[in-house]
């Protein structure tokens, strides 16, 4: 079925493949290109953006972190909060491209949501994918020192500048509580959103409890293209890791049990705690491999090396593509039994779960599947495998969209 009639506007901070949420992002593109739709992206200007014809569209970069002089940081503080200039170019983008839909990504701080009340006054209908639980806490985990939080919980939102929740400064956390008011106040997000897409059940759950309605969300998993991965290679011996180096994910504690159970391990991806962990790998003696940033295609490579990929997080995971990608590649998960991540693994049947942070118990789990036969190894696999091809192709994921953009406007045929 063509749908070239069609144009969607895809809306993200970024414009190349930084994160989970990137890389969802630009398949999601690829996947509606891929059925004859014109697909118009909108981010921020950046480096290490891909080439597109509308890049002058791009408001300019905001990079946390980065030494700005002290009239920049005041600029980006306001932008931060709602970003006229992102506003006035998207404005000039839509009087270019008149998109049937739009469906925004991550769009906090960079882009702000001040283009949403545009969408709505151009007639624009618009959904948006939940990549975290932003929604409800202004420091997007839930997580506080490691511990489950909900300070914020019913309008408290001061809390996030009297725990410093934003990386430790008072200055940032002050932003963002100043953001997440007003933000509240105009219900820039109830009244322009016409629909909450979320990957995971954990996090659509745990907003309704903070109080959104149930009604604004609709579940779509995430997915991913098994035509790239062959899952029938011999079973490695290394484990694997893929994903961003930092503690919240649980890598400290992977580098650990590796250490604690003897067992080989790579790491793919990289990450602001990349340091620490090489210090603390060559302090315990342990055999990790760094591999630093890798391809899609070089992804593919790693994953096929691999005894089981491992997904230790400590923090409030929405989905994570990585499960999903070790199931396409034929190897079973051992996963944190932690927010979303047990959605994705049936115990004994495409892997297994353990409790998040707990050195000792990812330890025993890792030597565990040393001693399991390959035979073993490669069933547990062949059944992730077969979950992907049913439940989390790009296809099934491309009609629940369509089927989703359809019932908000007559211009898409579901």
């Amino acid at each position: 079925m063509s749908f070239a009639q069609n144009r969607l506007l895809s809306i993200n901070n970024y414009f190349y493949p930084r994160g989970g949420a990137e890389v969802l992002f630009l398949e999601q593109n690829r996947l509606f290109e891929g059925i004859g739709w014109d697909v118009v992206p909108f981010a921020m200007r950046h480096a290490n953006n891909l080439p597109t014809a509308y890049e002058n569209y791009f408001p300019d970069e905001i990079e946390f972190g980065r030494d700005y002089s002290l009239a920049r940081k005041l600029l980006n503080a306001q932008r931060v909060i709602y970003s006229r200039q992102a506003r006035s170019k998207l404005g000039n983008l839509l009087d270019r491209a008149r998109p049937t839909i739009a469906h925004a990504h991550n769009i906090y701080h960079h882009l702000s949501p001040s283009v949403l009340p545009l969408l709505r006054e151009r007639g624009v209908p618009t959904v948006m994918t939940v990549h975290d639980l932003k929604l409800g806490c202004p420091a997007y985990t839930m997580m506080r020192d490691g511990r489950p939080c909900d300070s914020c919980k019913g309008g408290r939102l001061y809390n996030v500048a009297v725990h410093r929740c934003i990386k430790g400064s008072l200055a940032l956390s002050g932003v963002v509580m100043a953001e997440s008011y007003i933000h509240r106040w105009l219900r820039l997000y109830e009244a322009n959103i016409a629909r909450f897409v979320v990957p995971s059940r954990f996090v659509m759950e745990t907003l309704i409890g903070w109080g959104w309605p149930r009604e604004r969300f609709v579940h779509v998993p995430n997915f991913v293209d098994v035509a790239r991965f062959r899952p029938d290679e011999p079973i490695g011996t290394r484990f694997v890791y893929c994903g961003r180096l930092e503690r919240l994910k649980g890598v400290e504690t992977l580098v650990r049990a590796a250490a604690r159970s003897g067992q080989p391990l790579t790491l793919a991806g990289r990450g602001p705690d990349e340091t620490q962990l090489r210090e603390l790998t060559e302090r315990l003696g342990a055999d990790v491999r760094f591999l630093g940033h890798v391809s899609k295609d070089e992804l593919a490579d790693v994953l096929q090396t691999a005894r089981a990929v491992v997904a230790p997080s400590e923090c409030n995971e929405n989905a994570p593509l990585a499960v999903l990608e070790a199931y396409a590649a034929g190897r079973p998960v051992i996963g944190a039994r932690i927010a979303g991540i047990p959605e994705l693994v049936r115990e004994g049947e495409t892997g297994s779960l353990v409790a998040s942070g707990d050195v000792e118990a990812l330890a025993d789990e890792l030597a565990r599947y040393a001693a399991l036969p390959d035979a073993r190894l490669a069933r547990m696999g062949a059944a992730g495998r077969a979950w992907v091809e049913r439940d989390f192709t790009a296809a099934a994921y491309r009609d629940r969209l369509v089927a989703l953009y359809s019932t908000l406007t007559p211009g898409v045929a579901a």
